[in-house]
């Protein structure tokens, strides 16, 4: 269980979306955050993240024992307006965001800045 805990973390062979943290009735939310820290992801609020328009930092949310993936990055709206922002890669009915965590909220997602990567901020969706 460990091995899958850790492909889901690094996204190695594994499509990382929603993922149920819960196994044949246990729950490994404790193993799934030791095994995300053990690979350079951190607990961070969007607020805290380092994270420039322009740029993306993957993160995993981790709700009711269930871990979402998603990006911390900027959402463009016009060239003055702008805001940060968690977004999941699960999509709702709209084509926005299924779950998204603004830096207002104090909720804990779990960062890897070393993964930082560029995007284009007029076309966020295309990840």
């Amino acid at each position: 269980m460990y091995a899958s805990l850790k492909d889901l973390a690094t996204g190695r062979g594994v499509k990382r979306t929603r993922h149920t943290l819960i196994v044949d009735g246990h729950d490994y939310t404790e193993d799934f955050i030791q095994i995300l820290q053990q690979v350079g992801f951190t607990p961070v609020t969007i607020a805290e993240a380092a994270v420039e328009p322009g740029e993306r930092i993957p993160a995993f949310y981790i709700s009711n024992s269930t871990a979402y993936f998603g990006w911390i990055f900027y959402e463009k709206f016009t060239e003055q307006k702008m805001r940060k922002l968690w977004g999941s890669v699960i999509r709702n009915q709209k084509g926005d965001w299924a779950i998204q965590i603004s830096p207002k909220k104090n909720s804990t997602v779990y960062a890897n800045s070393n993964q930082r990567t560029h995007m284009d901020l007029d076309r966020p969706t295309d990840w």
